[in-house]
């Protein structure tokens, strides 16, 4: 029996989707304080819709969002923000008109104006890479300098809970693998509960400490990551095998499709 801390975030059952139609159907999931839980899954399995629906993008239309214990179900995304839920989209994740600085500032909008400075400090602790760029624009910077800026903009309120949809995306496998491994991992050893969607499987699997595996739209495996390694049905799960056949990824591609 694995015991996993009360979760920060949860799901029950969530149907969401586009134009009345599900793309996600039924799904529950959760996320505790210092929790890596990653959402693994081929193609088209409706990661990013799962995400979407969590944080009030899109409508769930069946089943309910809690934080903590507070039914927070189809809320807008501004609030949110408020009660303390940071969420990093894979593309438009940061302004590139405007400086390093004044994405941070855009981040701490909900922030008095003597909080700002100090907690921009804070989370140049997080990633001292880019106080010395605090007075680049954002359209200067390399992908991986980007993909920092657009989580230390989030960092900004301190949230409790941080959703990163496929963060690696477009870094190279150096990168990637020091985004998760460093920065991610910092994130939750300091209390904050992290689900993440990841394209990279294998460098997921290595830094989660729970993971679910969604198929067509529904979660056909959760579990430790190491566990569920150790399935023989795990692959073919997660290559989504059915009568078209399986779909391209696999566990050990690390290619940059969705």
């Amino acid at each position: 029996m694995v015991t996993r801390p009360a979760p920060s975030l949860r799901a029950d059952g969530i149907t969401a989707g586009y134009g009345g139609v599900p793309v996600i159907r039924g799904i529950s999931i959760a996320a505790g304080p210092s929790e890596i839980v990653a959402v693994i899954g081929p193609n088209g399995a409706g990661k990013s819709t799962l995400l979407k629906s969590l944080i009030g993008i899109l409508r769930v239309t069946s089943g309910s969002v809690f934080l903590g214990t507070d039914d927070v179900t189809n809320r807008p995304p501004e609030e949110l923000a408020r009660r303390g839920v940071g969420y990093v989209p894979q593309v438009n994740d940061i302004f590139e008109p405007l400086t390093v600085l004044e994405n941070l500032h855009m981040g701490g909008y909900l922030l008095r104006a003597s909080q700002v400075q100090a907690r921009v400090e804070e989370v140049g602790q997080v990633f001292p890479a880019l106080t010395p760029m605090l007075r680049r624009r954002a359209d200067k910077l390399s992908g991986g300098e980007r993909k920092m800026l657009a989580i230390a903009r989030v960092l900004m309120l301190d949230p409790k809970v941080l959703i990163l949809d496929e963060p690696t995306a477009n870094l190279s496998p150096k990168l990637a693998d020091s985004l998760l491994r460093e920065h991610v991992t910092r994130l939750a050893e300091a209390g904050k509960a992290v689900l993440l969607v990841e394209q990279r499987a294998r460098a997921a699997l290595q830094v989660a400490s729970w993971t679910s595996v969604l198929v067509s739209g529904e979660t056909r495996l959760e579990g430790r990551p190491q566990d569920l390694l150790q399935r023989e049905d795990f692959e073919a799960l997660f290559l989504g095998a059915g009568p078209s056949g399986p779909a391209r990824n696999t566990v050990e591609e690390e290619n940059e499709d969705r």
